[in-house]
């Protein structure tokens, strides 16, 4: 690695992965599944698990309706169908490019919730919080927001989701017909002493791929994949930010050969890219996945809420870069803490700002899924590509940056 020339700046990288990478297969088909019992039941508890590896997809985890008439038996035969739907929906149709879908051995290992938990999330725990919906689980979340990029993620792991959004869009529109399902990304920022982008070091872009592309030569085949990927994804995307120099540096493909992928190539879990899934490492991460999970866990739904009150702080200016950390007791009610943090770039008092958001923002789980609008089956276009940084979902809106302000005055 080369040296930074000014000894005040620093390096930063994050990663995305793409729909086809194993652990993103599982997510998409446990958020999937989640939809599905949301449509049958608004108020479904929903902990889904999926695991997948060669010729083999499995589906477990616990479920609990609160509607009476559900029909199991046909409840799971939908469940097998949504989730070959998704295996075939990303492209893994062929035992050749990591699994079949359609043909695959599949197993479905769902039970009904634990009564014990069911009563605190309902209300019909201890008796200070009869009545009233609590927290999923124990644990605390984190939700960051920075002025770097338009969509107030940070660069890094914006710009690793961007790569792959476009292969995706040229792998399903057939431009590139030789891509594969499998890829991952990564971007390395430098920032200057200010926390801004100065320019991209490097760029690092894996992408499971046809044999024999261009030619039966593997060698040869990877210089003319690494320049198609180059000149078709990466220079599009990144070439518009100005942060390209002559001195990136690019990594396609560095082992040489990405044929063998997907399930085939390593096993899948839900659950295990958090970090993809959020900001790339930067801020921190109260260590829960978010796939298969109803909004009553608040796992997710809190991680949704401290991100929407993160992004609006920054929206509205009060700071150039925010963190966001809420905390919950299982069963209760109340956040046991929410803590604002600002990096020293407010532009009022941190104190000012956090007691403005607890006044603002009703950080309940049944505040949470009210003001979010979580009862929807909107997961499975969560599961890939991030979470956060995307248009059309509820925790993205700046519609209190208004309120934020006159309260704040």
């Amino acid at each position: 690695m080369d040296a930074i020339k000014n000894k005040n700046h620093y390096l930063f990288t994050s990663e995305s992965v793409g729909e086809g990478h194993p652990d993103k297969l599982c997510d998409q088909v446990s958020d999937a599944v989640l939809d599905y019992c949301l449509s049958l039941d608004p108020d479904a508890h929903v902990a889904c698990e999926s695991f997948a590896t060669t010729n083999f997809l499995l589906v477990g985890g616990e479920i609990g309706f609160q509607k009476q008439d559900i029909n199991i038996d046909d409840f799971n035969k939908n469940v097998e169908k949504i989730a070959r739907q998704v295996a075939v929906d990303i492209g893994y149709t062929s035992d050749d490019v990591g699994l079949d879908g359609r043909n695959c051995t599949f197993l479905n290992r769902l039970h009904a919730q634990s009564a014990d938990i069911n009563q605190g999330v309902v209300g019909r725990g201890l008796d200070e919080y009869e009545g009233q919906q609590g927290a999923g689980d124990q644990g605390m979340m984190f939700g960051f927001a920075c002025n770097e990029t338009p969509t107030l993620m940070p660069a890094p792991v914006y710009y690793s989701h961007q790569l792959l959004l476009k292969a995706h869009e040229l792998r399903h529109n057939g431009t590139i017909s030789w891509l594969r399902p499998d890829a991952k990304s990564q971007v390395t920022v430098e920032y200057d002493e200010n926390y801004k982008p100065a320019r991209i070091d490097a760029v690092v872009l894996s992408h499971q791929h046809n044999p024999n592309v261009f030619d039966k030569d593997d060698k040869k085949d990877h210089k003319q994949i690494k320049k198609a990927i180059i000149e078709q994804i990466i220079k599009p995307v990144l070439e518009p930010t100005g942060l390209l120099d002559e001195n990136t540096k690019f990594y396609v493909n560095p082992t040489g050969r990405f044929v063998t992928g997907g399930p085939d190539g390593d096993s899948g879990l839900t659950g295990r890219k958090i970090i993809v899934d959020t900001y790339g490492g930067m801020g921190r991460h109260g260590g829960g996945a978010f796939s298969g999970k109803d909004p009553s866990k608040v796992d997710r739904s809190a991680a949704y809420m401290a991100r929407y009150i993160a992004k609006n702080i920054v929206a509205a200016k009060l700071a150039d870069r925010v963190e966001v950390e809420l905390a919950y007791a299982i069963g209760v009610p109340e956040p046991v803490s929410i803590m604002v943090d600002t990096f020293g770039t407010e532009k009022v008092e941190r104190a000012k700002i956090e007691a403005a958001v607890e006044k603002i923002f009703d950080c309940t789980p049944a505040g949470i899924i009210k003001t979010l609008k979580l009862k929807q089956p909107i997961y499975r276009k969560t599961a890939s590509y991030g979470h956060f940084g995307r248009t059309g979902f509820p925790w993205e809106e700046t519609d209190k940056v208004n309120e934020l302000l006159a309260e704040i005055k």
